[in-house]
């Protein structure tokens, strides 16, 4: 169990670091007196995007094989990443 958090834990922070995400963050904290509200709001947006997905897997690995979902979501970070390199995005 222990190991499954580590795993998730890295590979989600990796993910975020310099992302589209943390560049807005920055953004919204440069126009705030303190820090906090936008770590509190931030913080609980990734709490509920990260449960929305966890939920959403159980569901869907209930009617669908795993394989079909990894490779389903790797097709779709391939399209998203070819949008997004031609400006369609």
């Amino acid at each position: 169990m222990l190991r499954m958090i580590m795993t998730t834990f890295f590979i989600v922070f990796i993910a975020e670091l310099g992302d589209k995400t943390q560049l807005q963050t920055m953004l919204l904290a440069t126009q705030c007196k303190s820090i906090w509200p936008v770590f509190i709001g931030a913080s609980l947006a990734l709490i509920l995007s990260s449960l929305i997905g966890v939920c959403a897997g159980a569901f869907l690995t209930k009617y669908i094989p795993t394989h079909y979902l990894q490779t389903a979501a790797g097709v779709a970070f391939v399209v998203i990443g070819v949008l997004t390199l031609t400006g369609k995005i």
